[in-house]
């Protein structure tokens, strides 16, 4: 994928602060502190496009960023073990379950999750409902540069079996190293087309 331009459009925490439905939407959600927006920046080739952090639970709005002006790319809340109040918890999942079930432009999701961390029920869950409401989804591994080769591959595989897919099925990424980009776009390209996981 050739990104000509990438620019931020809007945030929103609600349907009727989203920009309107003209374009194909990928979304990218995933637990606090995942490597989100560095997986985002690292795809279109920005430094600063989506704003890092070391703080969990730094993406508290729905972030929409317009690709070459062809497609978008949705930044949802990370979810899991930031620091901040159970209400604003409960808020942020009722933004992502919104987004995901309503909106129409939405074309399939990537899935974030550390590769030092053994995915937990919320990550399962978030599959199992994305199963249910037939959301094509790609699975993405972050991080793997923190990693040794035997540690990466025994972390792979637990994972896979924690969460019951196939360890092929989940796309391994750097944004250190760069690592799988072009593997994750491939997998975007998919979902775009339809024939998401």
């Amino acid at each position: 994928m050739i990104i000509k331009s990438a620019e931020f459009v809007t945030s929103a925490v609600k349907p009727s602060q989203y920009p309107p439905p003209e374009l194909p939407e990928i979304a990218f959600v995933g637990r606090s502190n995942v490597g989100k927006s560095s997986l985002i920046n690292t795809l279109v080739n920005r430094k600063r496009l989506v704003k890092t952090s070391s703080t969990p639970g730094r993406t508290q709005l729905i972030n929409f960023f317009n690709i070459n002006g062809s497609f978008s790319f949705v930044d949802l809340p990370g979810y899991g073990y930031a620091k901040v109040p159970d209400r604003v918890k409960k808020d942020w999942a009722l933004m992502i379950e919104t987004y995901l079930s309503k909106r129409e432009t939405l074309k399939g999701v990537v899935l974030i999750m550390d590769i030092r961390r053994i995915s937990d029920h919320k990550d399962k869950d978030l599959i199992d409902w994305l199963i249910h409401f037939n959301i094509p989804k790609i699975l993405v591994l972050t991080k793997t540069d923190k990693l040794s080769k035997t540690k990466g591959k025994n972390q792979h595989d637990l994972i896979a079996e924690t969460l019951l897919v196939n360890r092929n099925d989940i796309l391994l990424f750097s944004a250190k190293t760069r690592m799988g980009k072009n593997q994750v776009w491939e997998g975007v390209e998919r979902l775009m087309r339809g024939d998401g996981l």
